[in-house]
């Protein structure tokens, strides 16, 4: 069955309760969603992460990746762009861009933050790059989802975001919430008329 592949990197689990919600919205679209996640990486240059994380979602393979009809790319900001973890498993993706795999499949990203404006816009924008070298059409959150114009949370029309706090305590809200569910949906029906055309 087709599937919305929602891959994410998560420190304190804000991105991941938004990988989450994006894939009730993509099932809500008529998808399957299959969450995955990417290992840390060690600065020590030493594997560090068990080959099945303890737990969470699984580590995402090529294969997920390859069958995906969807991608929906996930990470808390680092210094306004994606955290390492996510970027290193982007980088290792050299046999998915010389085949074409996500050629003219729907992709969008997502993101937490520590502050208001700790990056988050930054760090869409950079994650869209990798996913347009991919040559994946990149889908945004439309103005017709009435919360961007009211969000005093998390929310931006390059995708879902997440105000985390400086401690990372604050709870996804429910705005956020929708405009995760939202994409996710989006991303789906996306797919599944580009399938059917």
């Amino acid at each position: 069955m087709a599937h919305v592949l929602i891959l994410y990197y998560s420190r304190y689990g804000a991105t991941a309760e938004m990988a989450r919600h994006i894939a009730r919205g993509a099932e809500a679209g008529g998808l399957e969603a299959r969450i995955r996640s990417v290992p840390p990486v060690s600065a020590n240059h030493e594997a560090t992460a068990p080959p099945v994380p303890d737990e969470g979602a699984p580590y995402v393979t090529e294969q997920d990746v390859r069958d995906c009809a969807a991608l929906a790319l996930g990470s808390p900001t680092r210094f306004g762009n994606m955290a390492a973890p996510m970027k290193y498993f982007i980088d290792g993706t050299s046999a998915l861009w010389t085949s074409g795999a996500l050629r003219d499949k729907p992709g969008a990203v997502f993101t937490s933050t520590g502050s208001m404006h700790g990056g988050q816009e930054s760090t869409l924008l950079s994650m869209m790059l990798p996913l347009l070298h991919h040559g994946m059409l990149i889908t945004g959150l439309p103005y017709s989802e009435a919360e961007l114009m009211t969000t005093r949370d998390g929310g931006t029309p390059y995708g879902p975001s997440h105000l985390a706090g400086t401690d990372s305590d604050l709870p996804v809200t429910e705005t956020e919430r929708r405009l995760c569910q939202a994409l996710g949906r989006r991303l789906a029906e996306t797919a599944v008329r580009l399938t059917a055309r």
